[in-house]
């Protein structure tokens, strides 16, 4: 006998935290991707360390697949692993799309909407901007590259994309850089990089890039 493999659709529940003024002004959004074994929480403080021009809404945003740190007892998340990927895929970018959507209902918000991404991530956030239906004015991408399934598609309205990563990133290297944008840029996207003294981390380098980019392109 031959034991067959099946997928069924199941429904879970996702986290994520919104900060922002106590006001009944509508502001620009801020939407944030962990990296591995994070939390929304862990990457929330990422995010406030961002020179943001003016007043926006935080939300940072847990992947759906959890687990323990062995070593603490803390729950952590990751975005996807090898299992059933393309489907781990196509869940995450329907939890991304949910979840502007339900901030945007629960929270007085307007353009720019922009997505953030650190180490793992990226590739999220580089999905949200291409496929969760909201219109992404502006991307960081910290540490990580362009996911593999957005090499074949086209990305007309993409929005401008800053680059970061360290000089001495493992995991992030300067080949995979230079093809990123090699990639980005033969498909009309406007990328700047910023390059810094520094590993696989959030920078004061990058953070000042960050707000900077978004001063110019998100405002």
């Amino acid at each position: 006998m031959t034991a067959r493999a099946f997928a069924l659709p199941a429904q879970t529940h996702g986290h994520y935290l919104v900060e922002g003024p106590d006001s009944t002004e509508a502001l620009p959004l801020l939407v944030g991707f962990h990296g591995y074994g994070e939390t929304a929480e862990i990457h929330l403080e990422a995010l406030r360390a961002l020179p943001v021009p003016g007043a926006w809404r935080l939300c940072a945003v847990q992947g759906l697949h959890a687990f323990y740190n062995t070593k603490t007892g803390e729950v952590r998340a990751s975005w996807l692993t090898r299992l059933n990927r393309e489907l781990a895929i196509a869940d995450n970018t329907r939890y991304v799309a949910a979840v502007v959507a339900q901030v945007r209902h629960s929270f007085p918000t307007r353009d720019p909407l922009v997505y953030v991404g650190y180490s793992q991530g990226v590739a999220m956030a580089y999905r949200a901007a291409a496929g969760a239906g909201h219109r992404c004015h502006a991307l960081l991408a910290l540490g990580g590259d362009v996911p593999p399934d957005l090499a074949g598609l086209e990305l007309p309205d993409f929005p401008p994309v800053l680059i970061g990563r360290g000089s001495e990133d493992p995991w992030y290297s300067a080949p995979k850089l230079a093809a990123d944008v090699a990639l980005l840029e033969g498909k009309g996207v406007r990328v700047e990089v910023c390059r810094f003294a520094g590993g696989h981390e959030w920078s004061d380098a990058f953070c000042e890039a960050a707000g900077a980019f978004l001063a110019r392109v998100a405002t």
